[in-house]
């Protein structure tokens, strides 16, 4: 396996340099007639949308995209990939199906429907997933990059059934539905100076259309644009979202048997600002629950970033975790107030079970009040609404 992902990784970058060389050809859009008939303005090839230079505040310094570079015309193709239904053997389910603009790219029900039933895990959100430390994906990490894990879903029977397994077609099959569809030859042939495509061409666009997906013009970002750090009051907050900040950064004190006796609640030991992304090191949290089986599973250790967990009119973007179980925010702040260790969880994350106990935080209702009003400052308006996000095809 780390010789297949190696393999990958080389690939990936040799494929880069080859379309970041191309950037200047292929402009004429008389060449490109199926990409204007397909996609008419939403797409234009010698005006691309800005996806390569976006303004990233100064204070976000994690990146992970560096053996693949967000390009304007790589994230262009990974746009029409990620919104394209002929990706799936029915033609009835793109990834934008269970991960939608709307709700910060992920979904409103707890298990997204694929082509052959409903997923075995919560979409996650797409935020941000460029500004973190972790490169593992999918809540168990089984993906040892996010350009590994763009073509597994496609390659799912569930989801969206090119598996090669149980009647279903093959990867290859799909390789040649998409060689048959007139704006893909344009758009690869545009984007890599040839109409060859192979998954691997596919994993770079998609991954690189899903790290141009940010969100910074938060209330947050607001307030630490005019401090010196996280710590400091932000000019910008209410006394209550200030203190939510504080509970939120400030590591809890306990006594021997894992109860709080002064501090905060940690949250930042998992969850560090600015970026608000999961601690590679993390183990589970305490849910370990299955949808629809009463199989525990202790492997969920990687999380989405904070940021976008509600709209900033306080909607929720879908239930949170990788079960769905939780519906509101005063349930994830409640869930980590009273830590249980379940039998057979082996997995639990150290910094939940202070002494070998599970935490109880005792927390106050004003508390959780505060910890709930900071973590809707987290929340932006631009990508619920950013055309460059949104799909390329007019149904």
């Amino acid at each position: 396996m780390k010789v297949v992902q190696f393999s990958l990784t080389v690939l990936a970058t040799i494929s880069l340099f080859s379309c970041s060389k191309s950037d200047d050809i292929y402009q004429s859009v008389d060449s490109y007639p199926n990409v204007v008939a397909t996609f008419g303005t939403k797409i234009d090839l010698n005006n691309l949308a800005n996806y390569a230079n976006q303004m990233i505040p100064s204070y976000i310094t994690k990146d992970n995209s560096t053996l693949n570079p967000v390009t304007n015309k790589g994230a262009t193709l990974g746009r029409v990939l990620f919104y394209d239904k002929n990706l799936s053997s029915n033609n009835t389910i793109s990834c934008a199906s269970c991960h939608q603009q709307a709700n910060a790219f992920s979904d409103v029900v707890v298990a997204s429907v694929g082509v052959n039933g409903t997923t075995g895990r919560h979409a996650m959100r797409l935020i941000n997933a460029r500004f973190a430390n972790e490169s593992k994906f999918f809540w168990d990490e089984r993906a040892a990059s996010l350009e590994i894990q763009t073509t597994q879903p496609i390659r799912n029977h569930t989801e969206m059934g090119f598996s090669g397994t149980s009647g279903d077609q093959s990867f290859n099959d799909l390789i040649t539905k998409l060689n048959g569809i007139g704006y893909y030859k344009e758009l690869f042939k545009y984007v890599y100076g040839s109409e060859d495509i192979t998954e691997n061409k596919i994993q770079l666009a998609l991954g690189q259309f899903i790290r141009s997906i940010q969100s910074f013009d938060s209330k947050y970002d607001s307030g630490r644009a005019l401090a010196a750090n996280d710590g400091q009051p932000f000019s910008n907050f209410t006394a209550q979202e200030n203190q939510g900040k504080n509970l939120f950064l400030t590591p809890p004190v306990f006594d021997a048997t894992g109860n709080r006796t002064s501090g905060g609640f940690g949250c930042a030991g998992c969850h560090a600002a600015p970026e608000f992304d999961i601690d590679p090191n993390t183990r589970n949290n305490g849910i370990i629950g299955t949808i629809g089986s009463s199989v525990i599973d202790i492997t969920n250790t990687r999380a989405p970033s904070l940021r976008d967990l509600v709209k900033t009119d306080g909607t929720a973007n879908g239930p949170m975790m990788h079960t769905g179980v939780l519906v509101y925010l005063q349930n994830v702040v409640g869930h980590y107030g009273t830590i249980n260790i379940a039998p057979g969880n082996t997995n639990l994350d150290p910094r939940l079970m202070p002494g070998g106990f599970g935490q109880h935080l005792n927390l106050t209702a004003p508390e959780v009040n505060a910890v709930i009003a900071f973590l809707k400052t987290l929340s932006g308006t631009n990508v619920y609404v950013d055309s460059k996000w949104s799909s390329p095809f007019s149904n």
